[in-house]
């Protein structure tokens, strides 16, 4: 089978590398279940963090359209079931997990692509890199939580013209709009994204993956119905080893050195 997803296991994190350079990392249906299987082996080993970049030139082209070419095929195809069976797992997946998922974007992230990139929980993009809801070149609505993650992250008005116009958004005005967290030299992503997927997979791990949690949940529930999970959440963190090795560093003035467990 083709290696279309590259693992490299460190100490504390895992990056994993979609790896289809020549066809700007598309995805095709195998490949799905094995970056599903990648994800889900790399939580069972205990990694405490997750770096998902692309190889070549491009971070992700989104779907490869020839394995959904009607010219092909009997009739129409059900690109519902593709975004049920592949897709919305995926998504569903990174949300899920309660460890933090870095993505670093190296050129082009298109389509699916792109919103696969906003479904991790901090994203570093080269200067070069451009996100492109590529959709409406073809026809088709913003998928992989796309419709829902631009417009939480941007607001109606800029989430409707990138979408309606399918216009690259550059790494750095997408940074500056908030749709990521920052624009970094193209030669420093790499380094500056292990570095970061490094520096969280060796922090209070469960503190780091209930915030995630949290923040995700904000949008939809009101005020005071996220204050009673606040508290239930922060008395979960303070039982943790990890709260105590804190507050200890912290009244010792040294580094502390968390273990990640509950």
């Amino acid at each position: 089978m083709e290696n279309t997803i590259r693992v490299q296991t460190h100490e504390t994190w895992v990056e994993l590398t979609l790896n289809r350079p020549d066809r700007l990392n598309s995805f095709t249906d195998a490949m799905h279940l094995l970056l599903r299987d990648a994800i889900s082996e790399a939580e069972k080993n205990g990694a405490r963090a997750i770096l998902l970049t692309g190889a070549g030139r491009g971070f992700c082209a989104g779907q490869d359209l020839g394995d959904r070419d009607p010219s092909k095929m009997d009739g129409p195809p059900n690109l519902g079931r593709t975004l049920a069976e592949f897709y919305n797992p995926l998504v569903r997946q990174i949300r899920a997990l309660n460890i933090p998922v870095v993505c670093a974007v190296n050129g082009v992230a298109a389509g699916a692509g792109a919103n696969l990139a906003l479904a991790c929980d901090i994203v570093l993009a080269g200067e070069s890199a451009k996100f492109i809801q590529s959709f409406a070149k073809v026809g088709l609505i913003p998928d992989a939580g796309g419709s829902w993650m631009l417009t939480r992250l941007l607001g109606e008005a800029r989430a409707k013209a990138l979408a309606l116009t399918a216009e690259p958004l550059g790494a750095q005005k997408a940074a500056d709009w908030g749709l990521i967290w920052k624009a970094v030299p193209d030669d420093a992503l790499m380094e500056e994204a292990r570095a970061l997927a490094s520096r969280l997979s060796v922090g209070p791990t469960v503190g780091l993956g209930q915030t995630k949690q949290l923040i995700q949940a904000a949008g939809g529930e009101p005020l005071d119905t996220h204050l009673e999970r606040e508290a239930a959440v922060q008395k979960l963190c303070g039982e943790t080893p990890d709260y105590a090795e804190g507050v200890s560093a912290f009244l010792e003035k040294r580094a502390p050195v968390f273990t990640g467990k509950a």
